[in-house]
């Protein structure tokens, strides 16, 4: 999973298939390619980066989720919590 280019996605404000139609690949490439099921490959990670305009390897930073840390890409002070307190 890529939660970086999750975010900065989403930050865009752009929709993930209009991203894809863009930039020439799929929108089924690029959501297998944002969760984790498919390597980008180098063109489309350069093509990414330079389109979200942010680093190539901070972009495609690897993460693996577990239940207690998908809070933490979006709420990073929550820990897991619903609260954000232990």
């Amino acid at each position: 999973m890529y939660p970086n280019l999750k975010v900065q996605i989403f930050k865009s404000g752009i929709r993930q298939n209009h991203i894809a139609k863009d930039l020439g690949i799929g929108d089924a490439v690029l959501s297998k390619i944002i969760h984790g099921y498919r390597a980008p490959s180098e063109p489309e990670r350069k093509l990414l980066a330079n389109y979200l305009g942010v680093d190539e390897a901070w972009l495609f930073e690897e993460y693996e989720a577990t239940p207690a840390s998908r809070f933490s890409i979006f709420y990073p002070d929550r820990k897991g919590t619903e609260s954000g307190q232990e």
